[in-house]
């Protein structure tokens, strides 16, 4: 029997790699329909996409995006996401979790701009979109003081204290100590409550008292205490205060 060889293909024989081709024609694809429509032309899913940029072996970006939004129930929890959240997320790497939380802050950061561009006292609603942009979603929960100065307009705004999901440890003594420093004028303050109720408790409304009058003490007006639920929210000064 003759031996047979064979000879290895040349680069040049070998056959053409076929690259996937896209789902839908390049005009229908998000990036063109946001560029040619807007943003507002775009499902959650779209849009998120946009910013993961790519997916896994098996999985296109918009599955990905899609299995992220489900993980949180909503973009809303999402944007809340902090880098633990986010880490172990099959399909988003280091860089897409950076790529993910820049943009986060960047939406926090400008509904805190637009709030230093006028009186809180006049836009409620604004104030409101801010606190549930920040503590909205937590799953525990999270008082937050907004610290303003003689014309409403907001200074600075922190977190005070961190709880579990059911309770929170707060010190009036220690919201004083923070309000002298940053020289606020007035305050609003703020918690989530995670079940997404906001009727208060009994200990907000104790609370409420207890931080109304300390910080009279020391001619700071409490403009408000909010309760942040998930698409609601109660507001003290509303209800005519405890």
């Amino acid at each position: 029997m003759n031996d047979t060889l064979v000879m290895p293909r040349s680069a040049a024989e070998k056959p053409p790699i076929r690259r996937p081709q896209p789902a839908w024609p390049t005009r229908d694809m998000p990036r063109e329909r946001l560029l040619e429509a807007g943003p507002a032309a775009l499902s959650e899913t779209e849009l998120v996409a946009l910013v993961l940029g790519s997916g896994l072996p098996g999985h296109n970006v918009f599955d990905v995006a899609r299995s992220l939004l489900e993980r949180f129930g909503s973009l809303r929890a999402m944007l809340d996401a902090t880098p633990e959240d986010l880490d172990g997320v099959r399909g988003v790497g280091p860089a897409k979790r950076a790529q993910l939380l820049a943009i986060m802050e960047m939406a926090r950061r400008a509904l805190a701009e637009k709030m230093r561009e006028r009186p809180l006292i006049d836009s409620p609603e604004a104030v409101e979109d801010y606190l549930r942009l920040l503590i909205g979603s937590r799953p525990y929960e999270v008082f937050i003081c907004l610290f303003l100065d003689t014309r409403h307009r907001l200074i600075r705004s922190e977190e005070n204290s961190r709880g579990s999901l059911t309770r929170m440890a707060v010190y009036p003594r220690e919201i004083v100590r923070r309000t002298l420093s940053v020289n606020a004028a007035s305050l609003i303050v703020a918690h989530n409550h995670p079940s997404g109720a906001v009727k208060p408790s009994a200990s907000d409304r104790q609370l409420t008292r207890v931080l109304r009058d300390t910080l009279a003490l020391i001619d700071v007006q409490l403009i408000d205490h909010l309760v942040i639920g998930a698409n609601e929210t109660f507001s003290f000064a509303r209800a005519g205060w405890p």
